[in-house]
């Protein structure tokens, strides 16, 4: 999923919460690209009521929402709209859990999923630090579904649908270093706080956002570690074949042992 435009660079998106209105079109057009269902229960809910929700009211069939928050800033209520979809980590933890290859991270950026080889495990859903991943419970053959940042949009250089249709420039799309530079840029020029969600959380993400609000304000994971989660596993990984062969010696050693001196009874 490349070509001759995108070869060799890898892409992400930035979020200026500030500029965000609360709009809604990015969700609308994540539906209508990805071909995602309007759910009945989730028409009557508000951007308030998504934001008292875990992960700001992602489901199945919501890849990204929009959550209401009211912080203070200069002691006077306010409201922020914060977006929400996969982070699109530089080292996804799901990747990393999923032994049967069904999520996978792209050299253009987009960390995919492909139920044809998913087992329904869901570990992928324990290694997010996130909590993105949704599962389909209610599906005879389920998945499990989350923003695919429209990789064949991102693989001829375009921007995901959701980036495309922003009125405000809440979004912007490019290469990494062009979004982190621009993200910069922004708190260098604005009345912004100094901290870039992303750049460090999970040891990097695709999806980076910049706030005049903290963000932990927004319910925003402050614990996350600036490790990538893979990388607390690589060693652990690399002994698991020296540990199942172990493992089978000593179960052939059991075995030997306990038929030990059952050929006279034959």
């Amino acid at each position: 999923m490349t070509n001759e435009l995108t070869a060799g660079k890898a892409f992400g998106a930035l979020v200026d919460i500030p500029r965000c209105i609360g709009c809604e079109s990015c969700s609308v057009a994540c539906k209508l690209y990805n071909g995602l269902d309007w759910e009945e229960e989730r028409k009557r809910l508000t951007a308030a009521d998504r934001a008292a929700e875990p992960n700001k009211g992602l489901w199945p069939e919501d890849w990204t929402s929009i959550a209401q928050y009211n912080p203070e800033k200069d002691g006077v209520r306010t409201i922020r709209f914060v977006k929400s979809q996969c982070f699109h980590c530089d080292e996804p933890a799901c990747a990393s859990a999923c032994f049967s290859k069904a999520f996978q991270k792209l050299p253009q950026g987009p960390v995919i999923y492909d139920q044809s080889l998913c087992v329904g495990c869901r570990y992928c859903m324990l290694a997010c630090p996130f909590d993105i991943i949704k599962y389909e419970w209610d599906k005879a053959i389920p998945a499990c579904r989350k923003c695919q940042m429209c990789a064949p949009r991102v693989a001829e250089g375009e921007a995901p649908a959701c980036v495309a249709v922003c009125p405000t420039g809440a979004l912007f799309f490019g290469e990494k270093e062009e979004v982190l530079a621009e993200a910069k840029k922004r708190i260098a020029a604005g009345d912004y706080i100094d901290h870039i969600y992303g750049e460090q959380e999970a040891g990097g993400t695709g999806w980076l956002y910049i706030s005049d609000i903290p963000f932990a304000e927004m319910r925003f994971r402050t614990d996350v570690t600036t490790r990538s989660l893979p990388s607390y596993t690589e060693s652990y990984m690399g002994a698991t074949p020296l540990v199942g062969i172990g493992w089978a010696a000593v179960l052939a050693g059991l075995y030997v042992y306990n038929n030990k001196g059952k050929d006279h009874l034959d």
